[in-house]
């Protein structure tokens, strides 16, 4: 059960990266693109990256598949070869659109996730900033703050969140754990702050809890290079409840896992 609620608070990460549009229509119009060095957009591009999660390495397979037109304004739709990506970079890109604006790419899309923990989660989000170009350490690009509630094995919980991308500054050169080597990064941190509550019934009286408080459960950083995309991922879930007595929850009280996500083969085109 551990596992699956880890699994649970990244899924809500990936979703929420992810926006919601009432006219997201694909198209096979050749629009006029933007050009950004950091994560080349042509139809075509693919990146192939190697996922490791608690010593067990899986692939992933993204691919940059053709243009689409998400209310009224051009993107390139991303696709997996595989139906449920195995990292948080992969999954969070998996049929959503992305555009470049002013030195910045924007994701747009829709999105439905299950992972057998409740009914699918769906959070909704607009122009998603998931890099800048000229973004310098802690300038925040994009936020969304919302709330949901689902039911796990039997208890109701209501999630207040806040997800939302920073710059972590630029790097003239990094050495991946591979001992891969590369040149004129820039890197964002994707950030989910999660605040969970639960209503029991406790003496016959409705009793509102936190479980947990406001604490950052998922930060995942990525590295793009220069004229290549993503390169490097390192994303940490992390989580620590509140303990109540008489109060036992269907999931251990804390959790702690990290999921790298390597470059192994690419091909990208301006």
């Amino acid at each position: 059960m551990k596992t699956n609620f880890i699994k649970f608070l990244a899924l809500i990460a990936f979703v929420g990266t992810v926006s919601c549009s009432s006219s997201d229509d694909d198209s096979n119009t050749d629009p006029v693109d933007q050009i950004t060095d950091y994560l080349p957009l042509s139809v075509g591009n693919y990146w192939t990256y190697d996922v490791t999660t608690e010593g067990v390495t899986n692939r992933d397979s993204l691919y940059s598949s053709n243009d689409t037109l998400i209310s009224g304004i051009a993107h390139k739709k991303f696709k997996t070869l595989e139906a449920l990506p195995n990292g948080f970079y992969s999954t969070s890109l998996k049929n959503n659109g992305l555009r470049v604006d002013d030195g910045t790419v924007k994701m747009s899309g829709t999105a439905s996730f299950d992972y057998g923990l409740g009914n699918p989660i769906n959070i909704s989000i607009s122009n998603f900033i998931i890099l800048k170009e000229s973004g310098v350490s802690n300038e925040q690009l994009s936020a969304v703050t919302g709330t949901f509630s689902q039911t796990i094995e039997g208890y109701p919980l209501d999630f207040t969140y806040t997800l939302k991308t920073v710059s972590d500054g630029q790097a003239v050169s990094f050495t991946s754990p591979t001992a891969d080597v590369y040149t004129n990064l820039i890197k964002t941190k994707v950030i989910l702050n999660l605040k969970i509550t639960t209503t029991q019934s406790i003496g016959g009286f409705p009793v509102t809890v936190t479980i947990l408080a406001p604490q950052d459960v998922v930060t995942s950083t990525q590295h793009y290079a220069k004229g290549i995309g993503m390169v490097y991922t390192n994303t940490n879930i992390t989580y620590q409840l509140q303990e109540f007595p008489g109060l036992t929850l269907p999931f251990p009280s804390s959790g702690n896992q990290t999921q790298l996500e390597f470059l192994d083969t690419y091909v990208a085109e301006e």
